[in-house]
């Protein structure tokens, strides 16, 4: 038996813990945005297929990233996890787009803006340049 001001103390003292490990959890994940990389080299140019991808580990060597190479040639990187639960997105160059297949979300790869699905923030960019013929990974955009 436990009376009713026990089961509400109780119950605020759940409240309080549940606080305190969202309050952590946004923290921990603002840490990790924060950690924008060092330069690093990813592949040489030449190995990239026209209108396709690479696939690598920026910032960190758990961290999947993707590099891909547009239509006309630009290049574009994102961190490789959707940004509704976190599932890897892939490129689908035959429609143009970045597609989690988890829920069926969408993002443009120009932009790695959300096109359609649930996702509603866009993947976080990886700003890329091309030095003596090899792609290197400056930062991520936070």
């Amino acid at each position: 038996y436990v009376a009713r001001r026990d089961f509400t103390r109780y119950l605020i003292a759940a409240s309080g813990v549940f606080a305190a490990g969202a309050v952590g959890a946004g923290t921990w994940a603002t840490m990790q945005r924060a950690n924008a990389g060092e330069p690093r080299a990813i592949v040489e140019l030449d190995e990239i297929p026209d209108d396709g991808e690479y696939l690598f580990k920026y910032p960190g060597d758990d961290d999947p990233a993707i590099l891909v190479r547009l239509p006309n040639g630009d290049l574009r990187a994102f961190t490789q996890k959707c940004t509704h639960l976190g599932c890897v997105v892939y490129y689908k160059p035959e429609e143009e787009t970045l597609f989690c297949p988890c829920h069926h979300g969408f993002f443009d790869p120009n932009s790695g803006e959300p096109t359609a699905g649930p996702p509603d923030r866009p993947l976080a960019a990886i700003d890329v340049e091309v030095r003596g013929g090899t792609v290197w990974a400056l930062g991520i955009d936070t």
